[in-house]
């Protein structure tokens, strides 16, 4: 990816918190010599050395768990908030308009797993994460030849990654005054996003806020 370096960020707590908070994935990998994506939830375990394991799981019918097993590097891109920015927005001009984001790019081979007990405790652990959020989180109490027949259908993996990538286009570039424009007009704004956007510029110190 390409990374101005105002843009770059490599605090590995940061893009794990980024991975974790945006954990609806693409996984990217080289499938009979062309590009090949699926889009799929992924978890991450960070280790001491600022890099960690990504966990997931893909349909058996899905070709691209064949790249995997191949050992080929896989690349997971993980999108955070982002947003236009309009240049009425600046104090400073001429200007022009742009595309704000929060992006990180993991690299890494992977271990394909068809245990079924292994299956089965990730697909738990995915449940766990995703329903916890919820009013009445689900409870996973399957009738067991409904479970067997829902884990052999498909294949666990474990990416050990070898590279992280973070990209936090927040206006770094601009002037104080700027960036202080961008923050109060996605503040203002009804979209979520915006919002979070405008979070993400705060907690970067990249703005004044009361």
């Amino acid at each position: 990816m390409y990374i101005p370096a105002h843009f770059a960020v490599t605090d590995s707590g940061k893009l794990a918190a980024t991975m974790s908070r945006n954990s609806f994935a693409m996984l990217i990998t080289q499938h009979e010599g062309a590009p090949f994506a699926t889009h799929l939830p992924l978890l991450f375990t960070p280790d001491d050395k600022g890099r960690g394991t990504l966990s997931g799981h893909m349909a058996r019918a899905n070709p691209q768990w064949q790249d995997l097993a191949r050992g080929d590097e896989a690349l997971a891109v993980f999108t955070g908030p982002h947003g236009y920015i309009s240049p009425s927005w600046y104090s400073q001009h001429p200007s022009v308009p742009t595309w704000n984001y929060v992006a990180v790019h993991a690299y890494g081979r992977a271990t394909l797993h068809e245990d079924p007990q292994w299956l089965g405790a990730l697909v738990r652990r995915l449940t766990a994460v995703y329903e916890s959020g919820q009013p009445s989180p689900w409870q996973p109490d399957l009738p067991p030849d409904y479970e067997r027949h829902m884990v052999a259908a498909i294949v666990g993996f474990e990416i050990a990654v070898t590279r992280l990538e973070g990209k936090y286009k927040l206006s770094q570039n601009r002037s104080s005054e700027d960036r202080q424009g961008v923050h109060f007009a996605l503040t203002s704004s009804d979209s979520p996003d915006d919002q979070r956007l405008a979070d993400c510029m705060a907690e970067e110190k990249l703005v004044e806020v009361e």
